[in-house]
């Protein structure tokens, strides 16, 4: 996969993007992701990028000529059409199925905002879809983009060191995941529970998911709401 973001602040995305998974992961050929400057495109010496809005208000909006000259000259380099994404608290709330979709594109373009907004041309003129991470504020795009590459990424093929790791996380199929524990078996009087010692996989299995199902409608009874058909929830569990 290849992953492009546009963006004032190439910088932010220095240090997530060279640890961890992400780091290994574009060092296995997983993932390509280029960061490009918006700033480079603007046509004038300031390196002006946002304007006050038409029709009064405070603050400033990101302009639309730079974006689109940014994004005409990414999408050149590469023959792989990508699929165009505005972050934007306007979006649709991004959650673990919306991740699953994106990994199985073969190139992203992620432009992140700032200031006030885009130019609504450039939504409408890039034909982008907008994605928001949660109902609330940031500074700008970049944060929003960060979460989006890695919840994307780790879901590649490769990406991880065990492949069955993200099956198993949380909202992965609807529900948060189990508790987990390891080494000591006993810390400050807290036992780690007998079934998970028992080495019997199916009891294991079984108790994993009534946990997982337990804390769901504790903490997300929503999202037990949302996937009551695929996850086949009894009375009993």
């Amino acid at each position: 996969m290849r992953i492009d973001i546009l963006t004032l602040f190439p910088e932010m995305f220095e240090s997530p993007l060279s640890h961890s998974i992400l780091a290994r992961a574009q060092q296995a050929g997983v993932v390509d992701i280029v960061l490009t400057n918006i700033r480079d495109f603007t046509t004038d010496s300031y390196k002006k990028v946002d304007d006050k809005p038409y029709g009064g208000g405070p603050g400033m909006v990101m302009m639309a000529q730079p974006v689109f000259d940014c994004f005409e000259h990414v999408e050149k380099l590469s023959p792989q059409k990508g699929r165009v994404i505005l972050l934007t608290p306007q979006g649709q709330k991004f959650n673990q199925t919306k991740a699953v979709k994106l990994s199985a594109e073969k190139r992203l373009i992620l432009i992140s905002g700032r200031y006030e907004g885009f130019d609504e041309r450039i939504r409408i003129g890039l034909g982008a879809e907008q994605i928001s991470i949660g109902d609330y504020v940031l500074s700008g795009g970049e944060l929003a983009a960060m979460v989006v590459v890695d919840a994307v990424v780790r879901l590649l093929g490769g990406a991880l060191g065990d492949e069955d790791s993200a099956k198993d996380d949380s909202f992965s199929e609807g529900l948060l995941e189990y508790p987990q524990y390891t080494r000591p078996e006993v810390f400050r009087g807290m036992k780690v529970p007998d079934i998970l010692l028992s080495g019997d996989h199916g009891k294991i299995a079984e108790w994993r998911r009534q946990r997982a199902v337990e804390r769901t409608k504790k903490t997300r009874p929503d999202l037990l709401k949302e996937n009551q058909n695929t996850l086949k929830i009894t009375e009993g569990d």
